[in-house]
């Protein structure tokens, strides 16, 4: 058996790769690349693999106490696939201890005879091809504007259900996704969230959403938090830290003198293993952590019955590197709307493995509770 690496995809993330043919079954070990931030997580890969016949390989990923929130094997699902076969899940990672106490993780895969590629990411990809489908299947009925470029010069796209009015008289919603460019289930659950909102009759809520805010790390593989010298959710000052987040500001001003703003929501994913459900944090200011409450609450009404974790409404306490303001914070300062910020797991809700169609229901839910709003 022949393995490896091929040209790397759109957002792809892979080091110290190695192909090992020896013993019961060949071996690909690697690692998550942490491209230039200390935290790392995202990985995504193409590898050529030439059989003589039908065999098993084992795929083993490396670090994984380096990996944010990703130590137990046994809550990491990859996704895989074979060619331009549709995406699926590998079972749970099975734990390898090293001799010297390191922590793996590894994966066994049936590998078909022949000449095939093989892709493997953290969760589901989602990039420009992911969201161009998007786009062809509301047909027309979601419209895409650039509102500025990246800091590497690539057109900024924001998605509108309605392009708002100077009278300002539709309720409005702003959403905004992948300012970690590696957390790509927010991506699925706002996809979803959009389909739903174009098959609806209604013109409201009218929503404004930036699906791919840290673009130019959506395409280069960056997992994209807390990356030098600030992440897109550390960088929301006035005058703002990063080129992306300065068109964002702007295009948030356009959005509230069109519509009459009601709430806004941050897409995330958490740690890599957590299990718990999705769930909120509401942004450290008073009074508007009261309105981000209320919002939190009825987001919950729209999930508890299957996805929303326990412990729903939370407040942010975990260290950061920087004391500086993030999405949430910006808008209830200076927009006078409740905003929170929703994670949504990688891998499983409990003991349900996530599908592409499982996020988006949860978009399609979240929908149902922002209409209900407007």
């Amino acid at each position: 058996m022949e393995i490896r690496l091929v040209d790397p995809p759109h957002g792809g993330n892979v080091c110290a790769l190695s192909a090992i043919d020896g013993g019961d079954l060949p071996e690909v070990r690697f690692a998550a690349h942490p491209h230039g931030g200390p935290e790392c997580l995202w990985f995504h890969l193409d590898l050529s693999v030439r059989a003589d016949g039908p065999g098993e390989a084992w795929l083993v990923l490396e670090h994984l106490e380096t990996m944010l929130g990703a130590g137990d094997p046994e809550a990491l699902w990859p996704v895989y696939r074979w060619d331009d076969d549709p995406w699926r899940r590998l079972p749970a990672g099975h734990p390898r201890i090293t001799p010297d106490g390191r922590v793996e993780a590894a994966w066994q895969v049936s590998v078909p005879k022949g000449e095939s590629r093989l892709a493997l990411a953290f969760c589901y990809p989602y990039g420009e091809a992911e969201l161009a489908d998007l786009m062809a299947s509301t047909e027309g009925r979601l419209v895409s504007n650039p509102i500025g470029v990246t800091q590497s010069g690539r057109p900024i796209p924001r998605l509108s259900t309605h392009p708002g009015s100077p009278s300002g008289e539709i309720p409005g919603v702003y959403i905004i996704g992948r300012q970690h460019s590696g957390e790509t289930p927010g991506s699925w659950v706002l996809d979803g969230l959009l389909r739903a909102a174009t098959r609806s009759a209604d013109h409201w809520p009218l929503i404004w959403a930036v699906p791919l805010a840290h673009l130019d790390g959506v395409i280069d593989g960056d997992y994209g938090k807390d990356g030098f010298p600030y992440d897109l959710n550390r960088a929301w000052g006035q005058p703002p830290m990063r080129r992306e987040v300065l068109c964002i500001q702007r295009d948030l001003g356009r959005w509230a003198r069109r519509c009459a703003p009601v709430a806004a929501l941050d897409l995330h994913a958490p740690g890599g293993c957590e299990t718990d459900g999705v769930y909120t944090f509401l942004p450290h200011a008073v009074p508007a952590e009261g309105r981000a409450a209320e919002l939190a609450q009825g987001l919950l009404r729209a999930l508890e019955d299957k996805w929303a974790a326990a412990d729903f409404v939370r407040r942010a306490d975990y260290p950061s590197r920087w004391d500086t303001p993030n999405f949430t914070a910006y808008i209830t300062s200076t927009h006078d709307i409740p905003a929170v910020t929703l994670e949504v797991p990688y891998g499983a809700i409990g003991d349900r493995v996530l599908t592409i169609d499982d996020y988006r229901a949860i978009g399609a839910r979240l929908y149902e509770a922002l209409s209900d709003m407007g």
